[in-house]
């Protein structure tokens, strides 16, 4: 009797695209370590442009809360703007159909417990790997980030670290880009507050 085949969620550079969900301009005084998560992010896309990987942006309600924060270059990319939480608009979903072989998604973003959850149990429904880059998602309260991370895990989403995915994604010494990469994680990623403790254990 075959037994059925664990997801284990390992990542395939050739499969797996880089969401990043509306880390915008307005949302800098509100959000819990917002630099840091920014920080993340950045190396998270500045990662993906070295290894040529697909990068998605989505910017919620734009007119009213800004566009991209200037740390993270989008400006050769296309943005979709929205109003629904989840990223899975119309418009996006058919750019991601243009993906060749996407069947894997890493995403950073804002607010973890809103739009980031929308987008991720989207992605799941739909039988995407999702990979939440858990130093890079973030809401205003720790509250809502840690239980959404738990509810996302429990969904069936992967909950990681931005370094541990940008070597995952390389593989190893050998892989051309190495080097590149290597050198984004050189210096460790800030502390984003993810050793929160809730009842002596840790948060996620």
């Amino acid at each position: 009797m075959a037994m059925a085949a664990r997801r284990l969620g390992k990542v395939s550079l050739k499969n797996t695209a880089l969401l990043l969900c509306d880390m915008q301009e307005k949302f800098r005084g509100n959000i819990i370590y917002y630099p840091q998560i920014i920080e993340v992010a950045r190396r998270m896309l500045e990662g993906a442009n070295a290894l040529d990987m697909p990068v998605i942006v989505t910017e919620q309600y734009p007119k009213g809360l800004g566009h991209t924060v200037s740390e993270l270059d989008v400006s050769q990319l296309k943005v979709f703007p929205k109003t629904h939480f989840s990223m899975l608009i119309p418009e996006v979903v058919d750019h991601i159909k243009t993906l060749k072989d996407i069947n894997s998604v890493m995403i950073c973003g804002i607010e973890n417990h809103v739009c980031v959850q929308n987008t991720v149990l989207d992605l799941l429904e739909d039988n995407f790997d999702v990979h939440l880059i858990a130093d890079a998602c973030s809401s205003r309260s720790m509250t809502d980030r840690i239980y959404a991370f738990q509810r996302m895990k429990d969904a069936g989403a992967y909950v990681t670290t931005s370094e541990s995915m940008l070597l995952a994604l390389v593989g190893g010494a050998s892989h051309p880009r190495f080097k590149q990469i290597q050198k984004i994680i050189m210096t460790s990623a800030p502390d984003t507050g993810l050793l929160t403790t809730i009842k002596g254990e840790t948060a996620v």
